[in-house]
């Protein structure tokens, strides 16, 4: 499947805090999301899939996949294009099995040597972080940077989505690392104004391309 990962979106239902997560998920489609991963770490699996199916008709007919994270049974409910994966959520190769060849999976990494791996048991793409310090999803994991970044890009072939800490601001130094895409949740969850902070993103993004 070919997949543009220029401007990913994690629709995270806990950081939407009781917002129209379906409309603001249209409205960043209108100003330039190409992928969206729904995540809904407090909700039930009822709630769950009522919300993807919600966020699936919204996006019916605009070419934007739907990923979900890490629940291939929410995945299948609400016809989704496939999951993105933690480093300690269900291997690849047992998600590939149960999705099929045609399903988008993705696997977060923070090294390189993840990313090879990633790479070697079948995934689609890798969504690399932290690329900077962020508190919308505490983690011990060290703070890649631009560099480290570039790294992981020049270590496998498939596409690396950057994400953590990510703005309009410093956009522009991740393509330049080789990110194929950039990955947000509060630079558009969080924003007054979600296609415009979509349109500023992409835009900074392709800066320099």
């Amino acid at each position: 499947m070919g997949v543009d990962y220029s401007l990913y979106l994690v629709a995270d239902a806990d950081y939407a805090a009781g917002r129209d997560l379906p409309g603001l998920v249209e409205a960043a489609v209108d100003g330039g999301v190409t992928i969206v991963q729904l995540r809904a770490k407090g909700l039930g699996r009822d709630a769950f899939i009522e919300l993807g199916l919600s966020v699936a008709r919204r996006l019916a007919g605009r070419r934007v996949p739907l990923l979900v994270n890490d629940d291939l049974d929410v995945a299948r409910a609400c016809g989704a294009a496939g999951v993105h994966l933690g480093q300690e959520d269900m291997p690849v190769p047992e998600a590939r099995r149960l999705l099929g060849s045609g399903a988008v999976i993705g696997l977060s990494v923070n090294t390189a040597e993840e990313a090879v791996g990633a790479e070697r048991d079948g995934a689609d793409y890798v969504g690399a972080g932290p690329a900077f310090a962020t508190s919308t999803k505490p983690t011990d994991l060290p703070v890649l940077g631009p560099e480290g970044i570039g790294t992981i890009a020049r270590a496998t072939r498939l596409p690396v989505v950057a994400i953590g800490g990510i703005g309009a601001a410093n956009a522009a130094r991740l393509a330049d690392a080789g990110a194929r895409g950039i990955a947000v949740v509060s630079a558009i969850m969080g924003a007054p104004d979600a296609r415009r902070a979509a349109e500023d993103l992409i835009r900074a993004f392709k800066r320099n391309q």
